[in-house]
């Protein structure tokens, strides 16, 4: 087994068990069981938690990120519908087994008070998932799109908590609906400014 397959093997481990069950109480020996490495070639690729705490949250940041604007892009029947395929694909992630919410809170929220890489993680992925919300809608002819793009996301926050929390299978349709009524009225208040600008 070479550095790379053992690292993703032990990536591997590290996200089943610290999604299911949180970060703290995996130990690394028994992380090393899960991922079927020794405890020398475990430290030779991660040589604190620490650093395989962050890497985790790195890969799973991409891969999410990645799965997300996949959907939407082959799932959305042009622009003005691509912000609203965010909360169908938020839907479907839901139903899988073993949803747990979100990971950058939920690491956040386990040791964001003492760790600062874990901190500058979450927000990272916060500020790109803002970005990706503001992209699209930027494409789509409504009035303030950034402040439109900051209620979207904390729709998407708050949906995920919902779920997650509260086992609320509706809570992606319905942060939908609320994305739906913003959407139209950020959309009127363009039309109405353009109607004026014509008169």
């Amino acid at each position: 087994m070479d550095h790379d397959e053992a690292r993703t093997r032990i990536l591997d481990a590290a996200e089943k068990l610290f999604y299911e069950r949180g970060i703290q109480s995996v130990g690394m020996d028994e992380l090393r069981t899960a991922a079927g490495v020794s405890l020398k070639r475990l430290y030779s690729c991660f040589p604190a938690k620490h650093d395989l705490v962050e890497a985790y949250l790195r890969r799973r940041d991409s891969r999410w990120r990645t799965a997300l604007a996949e959907y939407v892009d082959a799932q959305a029947d042009g622009p003005a519908a691509r912000p609203l395929a965010v909360f169908d694909w938020l839907g479907e992630w839901f139903a899988e087994d073993g949803f747990r919410g979100c990971a950058f809170l939920n690491a956040y929220g386990e040791l964001g008070a003492t760790s600062e890489r874990v901190g500058c993680v979450a927000r990272e992925h916060k500020e790109a998932l803002l970005g990706y919300v503001a992209g699209l809608v930027r494409a789509v002819p409504v009035a303030e799109p950034e402040s439109l793009a900051r209620q979207l996301v904390l729709l998407i926050d708050g949906a995920i908590a919902g779920a997650a929390l509260m086992g609320e299978p509706s809570a992606a349709r319905q942060a939908r609906a609320a994305a739906a009524a913003l959407m139209e009225a950020a959309g009127s208040v363009t039309e109405s400014g353009a109607a004026h600008s014509e008169t």
